[in-house]
């Protein structure tokens, strides 16, 4: 389910269709560049927004009919005329990672879960394109996935997160930091106490419950692009178990999933959870 630090986007896993491996790849490719622009190394906020900038004169350049010439777009280009695939959702992405390069604070659940509309949902319902199955229940469900994966990725990395430049970058929504009476010296020092244990099961539990809001997607879906989802869906939520596992210290030990997790997510994949919605 995840790569590296792009941890929400299925990378033309074998369980996909033959035929859909490249058209994901390409897709993938795209998503994964202009995140690392974001997000990775050691380049100015000025220097960022000039790669990403030159991401979203490309997508101009494709809807107006004209001439492609970064590689990652020569490569996604006959992806999108294929399968007709919204250009706006291309741009919502390049929109989230933007944002990630200027905004490190969140002041609610809200305006964080307007991000991950972003940064996360277009992933799900660019592959629901390509599967030929977007109707509007199912990109209403794959959106629940995508955000509580995008979620998921943000809890886990907690402690990594608030490395990350100048003042570190804190994805808790600020209200809730207040309620639980964790403040963000807390998280900068990286600073395990009672109140942010409570604080991130609270929004280890908000998780979970998005998530099971729609993972019926998977089961709905035929043959291993249902199999596919329902790993996914599998797997975000062993991220939450193991977090829970490690009573939510995630500054000490970041969750991961591990080889011995793969049985029991695919186990998961195959025997529908009493509590995924009919």
């Amino acid at each position: 389910m995840a790569v590296d630090h792009y941890e929400n986007f299925p990378v033309a896993s074998i369980l996909l269709p033959a035929a859909l491996r490249e058209p994901v790849a390409a897709i993938y490719g795209f998503a994964r560049s202009a995140d690392d622009f974001a997000d990775e190394g050691e380049l100015s906020p000025q220097q960022r927004g000039t790669l990403l900038a030159g991401y979203q004169a490309e997508l101009d350049a494709i809807e107006r009919g004209q001439p492609t010439q970064h590689p990652v777009f020569q490569r996604l280009r006959p992806v999108i005329a294929r399968y007709g695939l919204p250009l706006q959702l291309f741009r919502d992405l390049l929109d989230a990672f933007i944002q990630d390069v200027s905004k490190d604070r969140y002041r609610d659940y809200a305006e964080l879960t307007d991000y991950c509309r972003r940064s996360a949902d277009p992933v799900g319902r660019l592959l629901l394109h390509l599967f030929g199955h977007a109707t509007t229940e199912n990109l209403s469900r794959s959106d629940a996935i995508c955000s509580a994966l995008q979620l998921i990725n943000h809890w886990q990395d907690v402690g990594i997160d608030a490395g990350k430049g100048a003042n570190g970058r804190i994805y808790l929504p600020q209200d809730d930091m207040a309620r639980f009476k964790v403040g963000e010296a807390d998280i900068l020092r990286r600073v395990t106490s009672a109140e942010f244990c409570s604080l991130l099961q609270f929004q280890v539990d908000r998780a979970r419950t998005l998530m099971l809001s729609g993972a019926s997607l998977g089961w709905d879906l035929p043959g291993r692009i249902g199999l596919e989802i329902r790993a996914i869906v599998a797997g975000g939520l062993r991220i939450l178990d193991k977090i829970e596992a490690v009573d939510y210290d995630v500054f000490a030990r970041r969750p991961v999933l591990q080889p011995l997790d793969w049985p029991i997510i695919l186990w998961n994949s195959l025997v529908r959870p009493l509590d995924t919605p009919r």
